[in-house]
């Protein structure tokens, strides 16, 4: 005893062995903490066990649970292929126990089961995902998202236009089976296995990512390249790499631009100049003027008062008509210095478009006016002068509203339409129709 007592520390004292009574304990303490899987359940579980006719799987149970040969055979091919041991899976509980005493455990249903949880998910938080077509029918698109069939509604297409119809409705449609689109998930309705998606708000929300990428890299006074997407009575719409900015009417050039399709056409590249940038609305401005020279910055060294020039009609107005020249620089040609001056309306004697020869009567460029005649030599009288100013000086006015804050012009609207805000309407007005186009294919 006393050479025993050698070797013991000091101040060690003995361990006591474990009474039985704590092992019992803990013992009873796990196994109330224990659930045994139920019939519907979804659990994670950890590949053990990978065989020709089933797989064997670690719940945390008891026991192992057992996928079945039939259940494997309704994976996809390449999800199954790629099944590895020690992979942790979703597996929805079938049966807890079968006649053989198994635990009988499905990998298809719970894949399925966290899809129908991630696409309830997907509703709240607008992610945009990929589907696969598979079919059609008269209503839309078949679709295959992950391990759930899903439906587009034809309303909610954006790929295959709306009037389409007949034989080469369906040839499209037939051409789609096997592609890939990005949707957005509108509807999720598990007990009815309904699954809704929408291709054209996912595009809708692509647009906007990608305009708010585009505020984030653009700077007010850049000039970039882009291409003419669509052309409304208020201005033009360009594409500068995934996001419209528009161009306002009154941007477009120097001279009086009656409609954008004057100038431009669907599918040009131009330049830009990006005038304004809204990061709280998510709208770009653009000019296309700004990059064009001024026609007014020396216009007394190309132009002088009788000098003959050939222009072309803009617009007919009531008092007129007004030219621009092939440089952007424009005037009126008044009703009084029309062919002899004796016209009562100038609608019967020019429209818009037309070529004319005329000289230039008045050139005062610090206030960005010409007049234009018809009538050179032939004496006119200072009455007549005076009402030709005044109709000039009218029809150049420009109402507050036309122009947006921070310089940026906006679109108008028609006079029935024109709310109390018409600046901010009209922006409004500009953003629907850039979705509108889109969202058509334009």
């Amino acid at each position: 005893m006393e050479l025993e007592n050698q070797h013991q520390p000091e101040n060690e004292e003995p361990q006591e062995p474990q009474s039985s009574d704590e092992s019992f304990a803990e013992m009873l303490e796990a196994t109330f903490d224990y659930a045994p899987p139920r019939r519907g359940e979804i659990r994670e579980a950890t590949i053990m066990q990978i065989e020709d006719n089933e797989i064997i799987v670690d719940m945390g149970a008891k026991q192992d649970g057992i996928v079945t040969a039939q259940d494997l055979e309704r994976l996809d091919p390449e999800y199954r292929n790629s099944l590895h041991v020690g992979q942790q899976v979703p597996v929805y509980v079938l049966n807890p126990r079968d006649s053989d005493g198994q635990l009988v455990v499905s990998i298809n249903m719970g894949l399925q089961q966290y899809d129908w949880n991630k696409a309830r998910e997907l509703v709240e938080t607008d992610e945009v995902v990929e589907v696969t077509v598979t079919g059609h029918n008269r209503g839309g698109v078949l679709v295959r998202w992950n391990m759930l069939e899903g439906f587009i509604p034809s309303s909610h297409m954006v790929t295959v236009g709306a009037g389409l119809q007949g034989n080469e409705r369906r040839d499209t449609l037939n051409q789609l089976i096997g592609q890939k689109l990005h949707v957005k998930v509108i509807e999720v309705d598990q007990d009815r296995r309904r699954l809704i998606f929408s291709e054209r708000e996912a595009q809708r929300e692509w647009r906007a990512q990608q305009k708010a990428r585009l505020l984030n890299e653009l700077r007010e006074g850049d000039v970039v390249k882009g291409t003419v997407t669509g052309l409304r009575d208020f201005g033009a719409f360009v594409n500068l790499g995934g996001a419209d900015g528009l161009i306002h009417v009154s941007e477009l050039a120097w001279h009086r631009v009656d409609h954008p399709r004057d100038v431009l056409k669907v599918g040009d590249e131009i330049e830009v100049y990006v005038l304004s940038l809204d990061l709280e609305r998510n709208r770009i401005a653009l000019s296309r003027k700004r990059l064009l020279p001024d026609p007014w910055d020396d216009a007394l060294e190309r132009y002088h008062e009788g000098m003959l020039v050939e222009g072309t009609v803009t617009n007919v107005v009531d008092f007129g008509a007004f030219i621009a020249l092939d440089d952007g620089l424009e005037g009126l040609l008044h009703l009084s210095e029309m062919g002899d001056g004796t016209l009562k309306e100038p609608y019967s004697y020019v429209k818009k478009g037309d070529r004319l020869q005329l000289r230039i009567s008045r050139l005062e460029p610090e206030q960005r006016r010409v007049g234009f005649t018809q009538r050179w030599g032939i004496d006119t009288s200072e009455e007549t002068e005076a009402g030709a100013e005044a109709d000039e000086a009218k029809a150049e006015e420009r109402p507050e509203s036309d122009e947006a804050e921070g310089g940026a012009p906006q679109a108008a609207l028609p006079e029935d339409d024109q709310p109390e805000d018409t600046a901010e309407a009209t922006a409004e007005a500009a953003e629907e129709a850039a979705e509108d186009d889109e969202t058509d294919g334009r």
